[in-house]
């Protein structure tokens, strides 16, 4: 469904409330901000807030998350970045921005961060191409995304960090590419609201249960 003007102003308000309350930083209220201006339709502006409280309330709605409730609503739509360049410098790809199909970064004597835990995807295929030249590129992606690494290093490499759970409904990432004399990393690794809302609820399953009396729990504790 097409967006309207009125509706993205709304998400921005709710933006600005939750930036106020100290929800989100200035950072990454100004990623949200600039991708609500630019929203199309209702999928791209509907994950901008729902890890965030309805206006009016004190309770959280439901965080973001990667898992397979959420995958669909994050494929498809026009990509937002399809290159990235570094020479001497840096770049950086966070936030809610959207991944074109084909994606190609390439630096030399530089680095750059593609982080993919609140991407979104313009198709369900996507194929990130990596050159670096004496330089570097690190990826981080969600436990649950489906990643592939197939990448050729010549005096560099092409290393993977921790382990997935890939989520049969998440798209598939292949990433490639070639390094010289620099490394592209694969880092799996949760985002921080995703962290908090887990964190959450093992307190809240700890209350429930010392609040039922379970008497091997609080053996556990002691």
């Amino acid at each position: 469904m097409r967006a309207s003007d009125a509706e993205r102003e709304h998400i921005a308000e709710r933006l600005r409330e939750a930036v106020a309350e100290g929800r989100l930083d200035m950072e990454e209220f100004g990623q949200r901000l600039d991708a609500a201006y630019k929203a199309r339709t209702h999928g791209e502006l509907e994950p901008l807030v729902c890890d965030l409280p309805v206006t009016g309330t004190t309770s959280a709605a439901p965080a973001v998350t990667t898992g397979s409730g959420n995958w669909a609503q994050r494929v498809g739509g026009p990509p937002t970045s399809k290159f990235a360049f570094a020479f001497w410098g840096g770049f950086g790809r966070k936030g809610t921005w959207t991944v074109a199909r084909r994606f190609t970064s390439f630096t030399m004597m530089g680095g750059g961060e593609l982080d993919l835990r609140d991407a979104r995807f313009e198709d369900r295929v996507t194929v990130i191409r990596c050159f670096a030249i004496m330089g570097g590129v690190n990826i981080v992606v969600p436990p649950d995304l489906n990643v592939e690494v197939s990448g050729i290093g010549f005096m560099g490499g092409f290393a993977e960090q921790g382990e997935g759970n890939p989520d049969p409904s998440a798209p598939r990432v292949i990433i490639t590419g070639f390094a010289l004399m620099g490394g592209v990393g694969v880092e799996c690794k949760r985002t921080r609201a995703e962290k908090q809302r887990l964190r959450a609820e093992r307190e809240e399953e700890k209350r429930g249960r010392l609040e039922t009396g379970d008497k091997g729990f609080r053996k556990e504790l002691d």
